[in-house]
């Protein structure tokens, strides 16, 4: 392998700063900043908005699509009125 032209593989934190949820994992991203483990030790830290912990779909707190389809609300909305006219 070559020297210097990969990056680091090393233990970083990544922090989902709207909820508080941290856990520390295997990474290459690169971070500027620096945050203290639950062992006392510091590793970089990558701050994200999102993480399984916030997000709807693992939190159960989606709503619900609306079942519906586009050319339904169409007809259900403007009716016979507006539907296309065959051309003779």
């Amino acid at each position: 392998m070559k020297k210097d032209i990969h990056p680091q593989f090393r233990e970083v934190i990544f922090k989902d700063v709207s909820c508080d949820f941290e856990y520390k994992t295997l990474s290459t991203i690169p971070a500027k900043e620096t945050g203290t483990w639950k062992d006392g030790k510091e590793y970089p830290l990558v701050k994200m908005d999102i993480s399984s912990a916030s997000h709807p779909f693992y939190t159960g707190k989606q709503r619900i699509a609306d079942s519906e389809g586009r050319a339904e609300k169409f007809k259900k909305k403007f009716g016979a009125r507006h539907a296309m006219k065959p051309q003779s």
